[in-house]
């Protein structure tokens, strides 16, 4: 309760899923995508929540290869710009863009372990308040089939920097990679993966899922 989507930019819940099998996409799709949108709506006070992607990731190098996954992130970085936000929704929403821009809407992130507790590569998240908009730095991704922009972030000893050890898979990571409105709220959170030095010798290698969404106001 000590964190607030608005004001640190992320927030810590506890949250029962009913998902058996994440690497399952007709559950994803059936069970936890509508257990996310109803999440984001409870949490940020949405009226319309959309998950428009996910990604599933393994420390495990071997995991990766049979199941076509990606790795932990270790670099600082933040998955949105002011140009790639709005942009995202031109992409996934064509036909509503237009309208949906015209009023405030955010992209908003649900991070979990999709095993029993997160032993190493914890996620990371900096305190929105802390974040200056000159640490930020537009970096160009292509895609087969569209560009994208997201924000590297350089070093400052000003960011506040809070993880959440030993997570299980039934607690999840709100945060808030964008926000179209410019009042003072929280409105991008840099985040990383990172090497735990307390983690065990024998560490479990990480999996994890994050689900990107739409929040419209």
């Amino acid at each position: 309760d000590k964190f607030l989507l608005d004001e640190h930019g992320f927030n810590f819940v506890d949250h029962q899923t009913q998902v058996q099998d994440f690497y399952d996409s007709n559950e994803l799709k059936s069970v936890y995508f509508p257990e996310v949108e109803k999440l984001i709506k409870r949490t940020s006070g949405a009226s319309r929540v959309v998950v428009f992607d996910h990604t599933i990731r393994s420390g495990d190098k071997k995991e990766r290869q049979q199941r076509l996954l990606r790795e932990p992130v270790h670099r600082v970085h933040n998955d949105y710009t002011e140009w790639s936000g709005p942009q995202r929704v031109r992409d996934v929403l064509p036909d509503e863009a237009n309208d949906l821009l015209q009023h405030r809407f955010a992209v908003i992130q649900a991070w979990r372990p999709i095993c029993k507790e997160i032993e190493s590569d914890p996620l990371a998240i900096c305190e929105a308040s802390s974040l200056s908009s000159k640490d930020l730095i537009s970096s160009e991704r292509r895609y087969p089939d569209r560009v994208g922009e997201t924000y590297q972030v350089s070093y400052n000893t000003d960011h506040s920097w809070y993880y959440f050890p030993k997570m299980t898979r039934n607690e999840v990571l709100v945060f808030k990679v964008y926000d179209s409105v410019t009042d003072g709220r929280a409105r991008f959170t840099a985040h990383t993966s990172f090497n735990d030095p307390t983690s065990p010798k024998n560490a479990k290698p990480r999996e994890s899922i994050e689900v990107r969404t739409f929040a419209f106001f």
